[in-house]
């Protein structure tokens, strides 16, 4: 590997799941391997080179198909290539002979991936990020060391971290204590949607950099328990807007570092470099202020904990010793909290604002639960709103901002009736299944009235699951959560929305999003 530099960093400092009484306990092949499909003792495991497949060429292997003017595999178009493969070949498909990096298997069948979520192991393994791997381990090894967070960290250091946060993180009694600073955040929102519409009351084009800014407002307040300034736009600093820029950078270009020739392993490549220089700036502009908000809380001889409590605070108190840990954890929030949860509000207000009828009856649920044009939101009164929580589930099973997750076996197992080897990134296509009549009556149709449970159809529990599942679920989905529910009140509640231009094509650019300016009317109610 060559040596890379781009810039120094500031240094600064449960039990097993159950398997379901379908399912029964996993058997053993007779080759040894775990067997997942539930199908008699004495079924015929098929050997791995049968799984079915694109073929792969000598030399290129099937890293070719993502070359562009090449190949037929477009990278923002990965939604479009699953459903073709999944049409061609079944249930399962191998895609082999990657340059780099293991062979990938994508499942489109529920039943399987239940089994697999079910029978995973105290240390499951995601599918590798072989850059960030190298960025966090290699690269900026001085800085991460053994506590590199949870983002493309594997094995015991994983679960080491992992384990020293998730208190704070995973507990409802925790994340409903932060209802009131998301809340002000969402209020600040609003006003900066007013202040932005032109004579039409539309938002401007690039709408997007405005939610974006509403996230990391968010994630400042929760993590760090301190304002950023995001949303005012006499005040908002050059930086804050570079740490977007620069996440953006980092999620366009970690797919094409994924899945085309990786000729950054070789020698630094002008992707590679961009991919460097965002991570670092990423870390650099984090770090400024986690820092800084390290250096007040340590001030004292023992850390105390209250209901303001922030996150990061309150990680310190449980190991004031290792505030390295606090920060990591800040770090990964801002790597990975600001486009995804952006991304989500931009697709549910896209969905509701040509859904009309739907934001309509949204708007009821929401006069119903806060009478007053004053109310607070409260963490009880969203437990109220049912038909709010069917809008965000459904827009996320047609559009789940991230198509597909999935586990790298850390033993032969069968799937499908397959012996998949170990070392092989199995990939549940979760866009694809929850979007298939196989498992959901209308998938093309928006339609919230699935979720509520008056609705007579049944889901299965593994088609749609937009944060993971297992050990290795979102860890912050608690609180993407409730950032979600509360501005998409906030919205409906002060405006209703329109869109009144071309139909928006989905694209993953970096997240499975509207493809196209997001010039919403925004009407006070």
């Amino acid at each position: 590997m060559a040596t890379r530099s781009a810039g120094r960093i500031t240094r600064t400092l449960t039990p097993a799941f159950q398997i379901s009484a379908r399912h029964k306990s996993s058997m053993v092949s007779a080759e040894g391997c775990p067997v997942l499909h539930g199908t008699e003792a004495n079924a015929v495991v098929k050997d791995y080179s049968q799984v079915p497949g694109p073929r792969p060429i000598p030399l290129l292997g099937n890293t070719w198909r993502f070359i562009p003017f090449v190949g037929d595999y477009r990278i923002e178009e990965v939604d479009k290539v699953s459903l073709r493969l999944h049409r061609q070949y079944g249930n399962i498909v191998k895609i082999s002979g990657l340059l780099g990096r293991p062979d990938m298997v994508f499942l489109y069948d529920a039943d399987e991936i239940e089994k697999v979520f079910r029978n995973e192991e105290l240390m499951p393994h995601r599918p590798s990020m072989p850059s960030l791997n190298y960025y966090k381990h290699k690269l900026r090894k001085d800085f991460f060391g053994d506590d590199a967070g949870v983002i493309a960290v594997h094995g015991e250091n994983w679960y080491k971290f992992r384990t020293k946060v998730q208190q704070p993180m995973l507990q409802p009694r925790v994340s409903r204590l932060y209802v009131e600073p998301i809340s002000n955040t969402a209020d600040e929102f609003i006003s900066r949607v007013r202040e932005i519409r032109d004579s039409k009351l539309e938002v401007p084009a690039d709408f997007l950099n405005e939610i974006h800014k509403w996230s990391l407002e968010s994630i400042a307040r929760v993590a760090l328990d301190v304002r950023l300034g995001c949303l005012d736009g006499s005040k908002m600093q050059t930086e804050t807007q570079e740490l977007i820029d620069a996440v953006n950078t980092f999620f366009k270009n970690v797919g094409v570092l994924e899945l085309k020739v990786p000729f950054w392993k070789l020698f630094s490549t002008p992707t590679w470099n961009k991919y460097i220089n965002a991570l670092d700036k990423i870390t650099n502009i984090s770090m400024k202020h986690i820092s800084s908000r390290l250096e007040e809380l340590t001030k004292d001889s023992k850390v105390e904990v209250n209901e303001k409590s922030s996150l990061v605070q309150r990680v310190l108190a449980l190991d004031p010793s290792n505030p390295k840990i606090a920060a990591i954890l800040a770090l990964d929030l801002f790597l990975v909290g600001i486009d995804t949860t952006s991304a989500a509000v931009a697709s549910i207000l896209y969905q509701l604002s040509t859904n009309g009828e739907k934001q309509e009856k949204l708007k009821e649920e929401i006069d119903r639960v806060f009478p007053g044009s004053n109310d607070e939101i409260t963490y009880q009164k969203l437990e109220e709103m049912s038909y709010l929580k069917a809008c965000i589930k459904e827009t996320l099973r047609m559009r789940p901002v991230v198509i597909g997750n999935g586990r790298c076996m850390t033993q032969d197992t069968v799937i499908c009736g397959y012996n998949i080897p170990k070392g092989v990134q199995v990939v549940f296509q979760h866009y694809v299944i929850s979007n298939s009549d196989r498992y959901f009556s209308e998938p093309e149709k928006f339609l919230p009235e699935r979720w509520l449970k008056s609705s007579k159809e049944n889901h299965h529990p593994f088609a749609a699951l937009p944060f993971g599942y297992g050990r290795r679920m979102c860890l912050g989905r608690r609180f993407a959560d409730l950032e979600i529910q509360t501005i998409i009140t906030k919205m409906i509640q002060a405006f209703k929305i329109e869109y009144h231009h071309e139909e928006l094509e989905y694209r993953i650019h970096p997240m499975y999003m509207p493809d196209g300016p997001l010039r919403f009317k925004c009407i006070d109610r």
